[in-house]
């Protein structure tokens, strides 16, 4: 049986790529991966010659900069640290010894089926012109295009980075988002299940979510108005409702934390859940995954502007000061209710404050990101310490508590803060070559259609995929699993042999 599992899932994986053989080769299009904002005038941006070549480095007008470049590929391997092998050790921590080691083996082994299947069809999928729901299978396994020539649009005229390049920063948001899904399932997911659950919740969640928020044609498609209706045809869902999203508070956050409760509530509670010791076998473990994920979310928010310029700048002074911000409101609020700050307590609020600031990191000044994080830091305080308990549901590291209601807080804080009287960016008009004129009531509906889309269109997605499995192949680890422990159950090893 477990060789069916595992048969499944590989022919899963390949059943796209298969895709590629049988499909005719698609004419060259200009079409260009979406970056993570959208001018104030125009919902999209359409291709300036829809016959044109797709332009590539080098060509005259069409610049990489070498700067951009190196930037992009530091900032990729820092998101890579903050999946493997920060996730894993702040995830690994928290659970009881006996699952150590099958929690880091999700964070692992996820990052590598979702890595393989971004380059066969996600990136495609995701990233290239197709309807407003779903791109297009003209990029399977990156066919057609020129590994050291092909490009993809930043956020600025005339300047562009390698497309393969793009390709893999994009890889490793992909796949943290799935592996952040873990922490709502801990203890007691079916390894194989897991992992079927994982490749269809990126390929019918994930994929669709990404493209709606981010794709479009980039800014030199934006020549003139008439230029810019047009490309509504085929930009992303929400990128034409006006959503702002510099690095994925919706994309990544919402998305896997309302699908991490979905499957904890499937899943049902832990065996000896409020009845027995759940407490984290290693805080400390927890900590070093703490500081992993803040050092990788530098690449995760700066990375997203995509150049090595003052947005970048403003990413990466967000993400220091507004996720120090949290970490204090966090600390002060457990201090004041529960009587002692913990050292949990602090690394959840930091986690919290990189969850808040992540849609807005390059579109607030100093006062948004303070008051976005101070107000995440509390309310999710409450979420995961009070809410949790209230309703009585089993989120085992509390992905729903942090990911999804902090990203809430965070994508409206962003449609407000980003207003330039707050000391906000703005949002570009590219047609007019400037800021445009701020409508704080459309950007905040602009915000509210992004949530309720990916809580939506995520927490059903994940609710049909459990659904499903739980009545074929099953989704809950036996009760004798549990008790032994997964480590041992489905992977016949331990984090600790002494």
């Amino acid at each position: 049986m477990k060789k069916l599992f595992a048969l499944i899932a590989l022919v899963t994986s390949f059943t796209f790529a298969g895709a590629a053989i049988g499909q005719d080769k698609p004419a060259a299009t200009p079409d260009k991966p979406a970056a993570t904002a959208q001018p104030a005038a125009a919902p999209a941006a359409a291709a300036p010659q829809a016959t044109a070549a797709a332009p590539k480095c080098g060509d005259k007008g069409f610049d990489c900069n070498k700067g951009d470049v190196a930037w992009m590929m530091t900032s990729t391997a820092f998101v890579l640290l903050m999946t493997v092998p920060g996730l894993a050790l702040f995830y690994a921590g928290m659970v009881r010894g006996k699952n150590a080691l099958s929690t880091v083996m999700q964070s692992f082994s996820i990052f590598c089926v979702i890595a393989v299947l971004w380059v066969i069809y996600g990136y495609s999928v995701a990233f290239t012109a197709g309807n407003p729901f779903w791109g297009s299978l003209d990029k399977l396994f990156m066919l057609g295009e020129d590994p050291t020539t092909a490009v993809a649009a930043t956020f600025s005229k005339g300047q562009y980075l390698p497309d393969f390049v793009y390709c893999m920063f994009q890889l490793t948001f992909a796949a943290i988002t799935v592996a952040l899904i873990a922490g709502g399932y801990g203890e007691r997911f079916k390894f194989s299940s897991m992992i079927i659950f994982s490749i269809l919740w990126f390929t019918f969640a994930y994929l669709p979510i990404a493209h709606m928020v981010w794709y479009w044609d980039g800014p030199d498609a934006y020549t003139t108005a008439k230029a810019a209706e047009e490309a509504g045809t085929h930009a992303g869902f929400l990128f034409q409702k006006g959503a702002l999203d510099f690095a994925g508070g919706t994309v990544v956050h919402v998305n896997s934390g309302i699908a991490a409760l979905v499957c904890a509530l499937m899943l049902g509670k832990r065996n000896g859940y409020g009845k027995v010791s759940m407490a984290p076998h290693s805080v400390m473990m927890t900590a070093i995954g703490t500081g992993m994920l803040w050092m990788g979310w530098f690449g995760f928010n700066a990375g997203s502007a995509l150049e090595a310029t003052g947005a970048a700048g403003l990413a990466f002074f967000n993400t220091l000061f507004g996720v120090a911000v949290a970490g204090v409101a966090w600390t002060l609020t457990e201090w004041i209710v529960k009587g002692k700050p913990s050292l949990l307590g602090i690394c959840s609020g930091i986690v919290t404050g990189l969850v808040a600031i992540t849609p807005a990191a390059g579109f607030v000044g100093p006062i948004g990101a303070f008051f976005t994080c101070a107000v995440a830091g509390v309310v999710c305080f409450f979420a995961v310490t009070k809410v949790k308990a209230w309703l009585g549901y089993d989120d085992s590291l509390d992905t729903f508590g942090v990911h999804c209601i902090g990203g809430i807080v965070g994508s409206l804080g962003t449609g407000l803060f980003v207003n330039p009287k707050f000391g906000g960016t703005g949002v570009y008009d590219y047609v007019a070559n400037k800021v445009g004129d701020f409508d704080a009531m459309a950007q905040m509906v602009s915000q509210l259609w992004d949530i309720s889309v990916t809580l939506v269109w995520s927490g059903g997605v994940a609710f049909v995929i459990m659904l499903v499995l739980k009545f074929t192949i099953g989704i809950r680890a036996s009760d004798e699993a549990q008790e032994e422990g997964l480590d041992l159950a489905d992977h016949g090893e331990k984090a600790y042999n002494h």
